[in-house]
């Protein structure tokens, strides 16, 4: 399998509570500065949305973040490592998104490099499932997709 790359999810709802966060901010000092620092803030939330992302190879996930600082991995997950899978809406962690996916790993084994949750929100979750499936069939994956409207951790665009 040659490298699979996903976008992550980017939840409608962090991106209400970031802008309310920023015009308060923005409230708080005058009209020009208010200008400013809205525009700075939205710029730098989109492309802060779009930097994040996951490339999965044969043998692990690698999670890039703001670029990949200069084009390295943030982190890195071996699928042979990886137990099972579940659906979490755990909200801290360095997914964009409420609904998310959990990883549990092996006993010993250290995934992360900065003490982060494994957690992760691929766009197209299903293929992610099924791709991780085929290089590990081991994995138990308990991920359940309940929909309805009134789901706000479900609005990601």
């Amino acid at each position: 399998m040659k490298r699979k790359v996903y976008r992550s999810r980017v939840s409608v709802f962090f991106t209400l509570l970031m802008l309310c966060m920023f015009s308060y901010i923005g409230n708080l000092t005058g009209d020009l500065v208010l200008f400013v620092v809205l525009g700075v803030c939205i710029i730098g939330s989109f492309f802060q949305f779009r930097s994040l992302y996951y490339v999965m190879t044969d043998s692990e996930i690698q999670v890039y973040y703001m670029w990949g600082f200069m084009g390295k991995p943030f982190s890195r997950m071996l699928i042979s490592a990886i137990i099972s899978v579940e659906r979490t809406y755990y909200p801290f962690a360095t997914a964009m998104s409420l609904k998310r996916l959990r990883f549990r790993f092996k006993k010993g084994y250290k995934w992360y490099r900065y003490g982060y949750t494994p957690v992760i929100s691929p766009v197209k979750e299903q293929e992610f499932l099924e791709t991780l499936k085929t290089i590990n069939p081991n994995i138990q994956i308990n991920v359940n997709n309940k929909k309805g409207w009134w789901r706000f951790w479900d609005w990601d665009i």
